[in-house]
């Protein structure tokens, strides 16, 4: 039948149109995936739910449809941290990888999913090949201590097509949303912990409720120009999450002027990035403080699963 009963509902415009039931988001998402839909019922898609905006009923559907076909990685023995890397550089280095790597260092296997869905100077992708670890080629077991670099099209090649949709339309859509808080262990409860990130406070609440409507544990905060990392100058709010349920607040936005400001690269290539992320490693630099606290509350919340 198509996904043409569901744009009379999505795309009457902000106020006219009506919200989707979390069934009929995963029927509507799924025939996107699958490429049943055609490429003007897809741009029509896109742009009403650009306009309409999302609910979390919605995305939670969303989200079961990606999670119905995503090749999924098998369970490790300690939780999997799940960084979803899809903005990139832009003012400040891609710091993404550090953040994986310092996880890793505390014995956690780690996760970064992502691809490039804008021309920047450098993406996670980028900094990790600088750094010797290529992308992978094939999923398998994510070891503790390890770090992997999945590209969206080998998760899932539908999702890949709908984050290319960008580049024709010039705007974002909803997949740019879902990837925040997609879980390749979905199947398996309590087996990893999404670091989902937001750009604008009011996209904290809409995460936060679909989190808990998919029961999943994860770490929000808002992130660097839209990457899971927290800001190295300035340490931004963290809230956590296990099995969709909100914990207490475990950390508070920093306030007042900034009275320093930490050693960063001045250029935001991958090679100026994965330099300063090895002399962070080796330790002469400092972890920038934020960063640090981010891992602390990471590792905790993994204790907890």
């Amino acid at each position: 039948m198509g996904i043409r009963h569901y744009l009379k509902d999505i795309g009457r415009g902000k106020d006219g149109a009506r919200a989707l039931s979390r069934d009929q988001a995963t029927d509507l998402m799924g025939q996107v995936l699958d490429g049943t839909a055609s490429d003007l019922e897809v741009g029509a898609f896109c742009v009403a739910m650009r306009i309409k905006g999302e609910t979390p009923e919605e995305m939670a559907g969303f989200l079961d449809a990606v999670h119905e076909r995503l090749e999924m990685l098998p369970a490790s023995s300690r939780p999997l941290v799940v960084l979803p890397s899809y903005n990139g550089a832009r003012k400040l280095p891609v710091l993404t990888p550090l953040l994986a790597l310092l996880l890793a260092r505390e014995g956690l296997p780690v996760l970064v999913h992502g691809t490039a869905t804008e021309d920047r100077s450098a993406h996670s992708a980028d900094v990790l090949a600088a750094l010797g670890l290529p992308a992978l080629q094939a999923l398998g077991e994510i070891e503790p201590g390890q770090v992997a670099f999945a590209p969206t099209a080998l998760l899932l090649p539908g999702l890949q097509r709908l984050l290319e949709v960008r580049r024709t339309l010039g705007l974002r859509n909803s997949a740019h949303s879902l990837v925040k808080l997609m879980d390749p262990l979905a199947p398996v409860a309590g087996d990893s912990l999404i670091v989902g990130s937001y750009t604008h406070r009011e996209y904290a609440q809409s995460m936060a409720a679909t989190i808990a409507l998919t029961g999943s544990d994860a770490l929000l905060l808002r992130g660097t120009e839209g990457e899971p990392v927290a800001d190295p100058r300035r340490t931004p709010q963290m809230d956590g999450f296990l099995a969709g349920q909100p914990q207490p607040c475990l950390q508070e936005a920093q306030g007042g002027p900034l009275t320093a400001l930490p050693t960063l690269p001045t250029a935001i290539d991958a090679a100026s990035t994965a330099g300063y992320i090895r002399a962070v490693l080796a330790g002469s630099l400092p972890v920038p403080a934020p960063i640090a606290l981010q891992v602390v509350h990471i590792v905790r919340l993994t204790a907890q699963i």
